[in-house]
């Protein structure tokens, strides 16, 4: 069997068990590296240099010579200087991509278009309202035919009232008039506008010279009656309201946005509605306000709409969808969602490099439309990105040890889950250099562990009792002996030393 029918081989098993084991390997990418500083890279028989050994079950603990793993009953594998370091990632033969159907994307820069869809429903513009009071007190001579929800033009007229004081004061003001003294006429006429009396009646009390007491009410302005308060016979008060008008030149959308789209909306912005009862006809119109609530049962915030309704066709309590569009004045970068890996804590998505290399990079999301994602960190206009197909290579990733194994045609071990009893009994001696001191556990520069075929490294050990390492401090030569306690190793004897280790 070929390198080739190998990998392909143990990517097949990868497959099988990706529901159980895939997402290992992004799940290891950014942990705190805990281990070995090589002193220096060495080259193996094939004039390779190799940077350090590891083992595949334990990838984070670095050694610098080959040789039996400490926690595995296999050998190290080494790491190789042309497979770019640790953060090259995964190294997949092209012909393996392809065939197994992996896609690819590129990152691109481009202005976000958002699109905001919502439901409204078309109400009366509040601020085309128009409110008919009676100026002095009065009696009412006569109603004209009108009611509640009728369509009317500016000046349609609604009552005529009886005004007795306006009676009196157009009387004063033509006998003042009438003495030829300007200046009492002046005073007079003065007095019929402070008593509310139209312009308009005034002057037709200069023009005619006859008293008109009886008043036309009207509208000042088309609409629709909305109330209407006025009956024959009776009597009205200063101040009173007879009638309500609402224009309908325009009108209102109270569209419902959800809280999650909020910050894509304000005013000002131009945007299309669509209305049930107008299939295939569209209005444009404009955000006016905001509302500074949010309702607290759907978790939608109110957006105020205004619409031109010139032919009137747009009536109060009508259906509508809007939908507003919003963009971003600079180019941002984005990738298709798909690519973005979330493993609850990150989001990572694996960087396509040259040869088949692959490496995971984390980035920090933005705003999402259309299927793409905005990246505001981790990414660069024209990389390529796996698109498709990432979980084969997390597999791929999880059995590289395996594969190079296979590919020297030599059988891998099954791991064991538990030390063997003579490496946790045992007390390993070793002597060391402090590095570093922390509650629970210290850092030690030692030499080789004869006990356990280790060779000289850096590695952090768990005390077992914290005043084991009273009186250290970093730089202080050591000798110590330490057991393995599942996973750790644990310190269980240290002292001064005044040798070098």
């Amino acid at each position: 069997m070929n390198k080739q029918q190998c990998k392909l081989v143990a990517l097949v098993v990868a497959v099988a068990l990706a529901s159980g084991g895939g997402g290992y390997w992004l799940s290891r990418q950014g942990q705190t590296e805990h281990t070995a500083s090589p002193a220096a890279t060495a080259a193996d028989a094939t004039g390779g240099k190799v940077l350090y050994w590891y083992d595949p079950m334990m990838p984070n603990q670095h050694f610098d010579k080959p040789g039996k793993s400490p926690f595995m009953d296999m050998q190290l594998i080494p790491k190789y200087a042309d497979e770019g370091g640790e953060a090259a990632g995964v190294k997949i033969d092209p012909g393996v991509v392809q065939n197994l159907g992996i896609r690819l994307a590129t990152v691109e820069s481009k202005t976000l278009t958002e699109t905001v869809d919502a439901v409204a429903t078309v109400g009366f513009n509040e601020r085309e309202v128009a409110v008919v009071q009676a100026r002095s007190p009065g009696f009412v001579q006569r109603v004209y035919a009108r009611a509640p929800g009728d369509v009317v033009s500016a000046g349609t007229p609604i009552a005529d009232l009886l005004v007795p004081e306006w009676a009196g004061a157009q009387q004063e003001y033509l006998a003042m008039r009438n003495t030829g003294d300007k200046a009492l006429a002046n005073a007079a006429r003065e007095r019929l506008r402070l008593t509310g009396m139209p312009e308009s009646l005034i002057r037709r009390v200069e023009q005619t010279g006859t008293l008109h007491p009886i008043v036309t009410i009207s509208t000042p302005i088309g609409g629709v009656i909305q109330e209407l308060d006025v009956r024959s016979g009776m009597t009205v008060s200063m101040g009173m309201t007879l009638a309500r008008v609402n224009g309908l030149g325009s009108v209102w959308l109270e569209a419902a946005v959800p809280e999650a789209q909020a910050s894509r909306v304000r005013t000002g912005q131009s945007l299309v509605a669509q209305l049930t009862a107008y299939p295939g006809k569209t209005f444009k119109g404009k955000v006016i306000a905001v509302l500074p609530q949010t309702s607290a049962d759907s978790r939608t915030l109110r957006v105020r709409i205004e619409l031109p309704n010139r032919d009137g066709r747009l009536k109060p309590g009508m259906f509508a969808q809007v939908r507003l569009e919003a963009g971003t004045d600079k180019p941002v970068i984005m990738v298709p969602s798909e690519a973005i890996i979330r493993t609850g804590t990150r989001s990572v998505v694996l960087l396509a490099g040259d040869g088949g290399r692959f490496q995971p990079v984390e980035v920090q999301l933005g705003q999402e439309a259309g299927g793409k994602s905005v990246v505001l960190n981790g990414l660069a206009a024209g990389q390529k990105v796996v698109a498709s197909g990432q979980f084969l290579i997390d597999s791929e990733a999880s059995l590289k040890g395996v594969l190079a194994r296979m590919a020297e045609g030599s059988a891998v071990p099954a791991p064991s889950s538990t030390p063997s009893n003579n490496k946790t009994a045992a007390l390993n001696q070793a002597s060391g250099k402090v590095e570093a001191i922390k509650p629970g556990e210290i850092t030690l520069s030692h030499g080789p562990v004869a006990s356990l075929g280790w060779g000289a490294m850096t590695m952090t050990f768990k005390l077992a009792k914290p005043e084991l390492a009273a009186g250290l401090k970093p730089g202080d030569n050591v000798s110590f002996g330490f057991s393995q306690q599942g996973s750790d190793f644990v310190v269980q004897q240290l002292g001064k030393s005044g040798g070098t280790p």
